[in-house]
């Protein structure tokens, strides 16, 4: 009497992150990996702006947390730290690019 064969199922592999990621986008390019299949280049390339955007806003919000809201210009007027704007268009890139692969986050920028 011969055994059925036996069937293996493979998890799909998924995409690593880009080499350029910093730790904790790369991380969280692992999580949604792991939790969605993105397997069309289209979706790579979305979650992989998404993560670069995710990344300008965390790099800016800590240069902000540095250095201060407000800053003093030359000729020592208070104003607003320039990486404000950068943080805030950054992180609604990041937003935008999670609505386009429908995937629901919060928006929180760690």
């Amino acid at each position: 009497m011969t055994k059925p064969p036996t069937v293996t199922t493979r998890r799909a592999r998924s995409t690593p992150p880009p080499a350029h990621l910093a730790a904790p986008e790369a991380a969280l390019w692992r999580s949604l990996a792991a939790e969605y299949a993105f397997t069309d280049p289209a979706s790579l390339a979305l979650l992989q702006s998404a993560m670069e955007s995710h990344q300008r806003a965390r790099k800016c919000r800590e240069a902000v947390d540095a250095d201060g809201e407000t800053l003093l210009d030359r000729f020592q007027q208070v104003k607003p730290h320039p990486l404000l704007a950068a943080e805030r268009d950054a992180r609604a890139a990041f937003l935008n690019a999670m609505r386009l692969l429908r995937l629901d986050v919060t928006g929180d920028v760690q």
